[in-house]
């Protein structure tokens, strides 16, 4: 992956823009906004891009926290298009794409910008994520960094599925990465153009994924910086008890294979994953969640009927690619290790 002579780090000026995407979230703007302004650090310029909120976001931020920067847009464009738009727009070598319900620790973003600094092949780096209600613990959406198995299954070490570890520092190492999390999605503004910035057809979940994808496909490294930590708030947008959340896994993951794998892989995977997903229904429906189980049929449906229209992308995604498939993936199946073998923690798996 080229990277911009624009993204000189450290060379004066701004070098990092902290941006939050809100729409009519005051409420959570109330609640986190000191903290981010606070914790920005003097080389960052802290940006909250109002995605037409029709609430008194825009309001609150022009009243009580002039010193953050606001760029407001006439109406709701979605996360990832939002994010784009604004990204395309802030011309700073690196940005953070921070979640409206995320909280920063101290020096957060000193070990990251030094990865970038002395790493010029890494295009992204994710913080270790704590859980808010629960500081001692891995938040579910990005733990101490993510990982896609052989069968397309994303996991994170310090959380299988819905196992989630104490931080205990047992992930305190520096380490590839092969997604990292949108929660704090920490990234080469130039990487991010180039690879196409994340899919707006996806609407929500697992975009950050998709783009980490295209992104390791193109010569990029992604790395955990284990010093840094920010507590993630989760399920803001959607409930982890809404089928629709389900529906949106699954689709969404789908057509992310579909988008990046190349044929010869993609003709067992898919078989294969029909199987085990509709095991995963039936197991639903037996416990009692049709709603749920109804959803990955949807999912299913909806994103075969969606995949012709994703030719293109699929095409440029393989042509892009300089990485070999197997060293993205990771050769072990979660799905197996998990509930098969018992092995409940990242550091058990094998």
């Amino acid at each position: 992956m080229n990277i911009s002579t624009k993204d000189s780090i450290g060379q004066g000026g701004k070098d990092v823009a902290v941006v939050v995407l809100n729409w009519n979230g005051l409420a959570l703007l109330e609640q986190f906004a000191g903290n981010w302004a606070a914790l920005t650090p003097s080389y960052a310029t802290l940006i909250v891009v109002d995605n037409g909120s029709d609430d008194a976001s825009v309001a609150y931020l022009r009243d009580k926290h002039p010193e953050i920067k606001l760029l407001a847009f006439d109406h709701n464009y979605g996360f990832a298009e939002g994010y784009n738009r604004a990204i395309a727009e802030l011309d700073y070598p690196v940005v953070v794409l921070l979640n409206s319900d995320a909280v920063l620790h101290e020096g957060w973003l000193d070990e990251p910008m030094e990865l970038f600094r002395t790493e010029p092949d890494v295009v992204a780096v994710q913080p270790k994520l704590r859980a808010f209600r629960r500081p001692e613990s891995f938040e579910y959406a990005g733990a101490a960094g993510g990982y896609v198995d052989a069968l397309g299954y994303p996991y994170c070490a310090g959380r299988l599925f819905d196992s989630v570890e104490l931080d205990r520092h047992q992930y305190d190492q520096r380490r590839e990465l092969m997604w990292a999390t949108g929660a704090c999605f920490i990234v080469r503004r130039s990487a991010y153009l180039e690879a196409g910035g994340l899919d707006a057809d996806f609407f929500a979940h697992q975009e950050e994924i998709d783009l980490s994808w295209r992104l390791r496909a193109r010569g990029g490294r992604i790395l955990l910086a284990p010093s840094s930590i920010v507590y993630h708030v989760g399920g803001a947008s959607l409930d982890a008890a809404s089928p629709r959340k389900s529906y949106l896994n699954f689709r969404n993951n789908l057509l992310m294979l579909y988008k990046n794998m190349p044929l010869g892989r993609l003709l067992w995977v898919l078989p294969t994953r029909l199987v085990l997903d509709l095991v995963a229904s039936v197991q639903m429906l037996v416990g009692g969640k049709r709603a749920h189980a109804g959803a990955v049929l949807r999912a299913w449906w909806d994103a075969l009927c969606m995949m012709p229209s994703y030719r293109t992308k699929r095409r440029e995604n393989l042509r892009q690619s300089r990485t070999p498939v197997a060293e993205i993936l990771s050769p072990c199946s979660v799905v197996w290790q998990y509930f098969v073998r018992g092995r409940r923690s990242y550091s058990d798996l094998k």
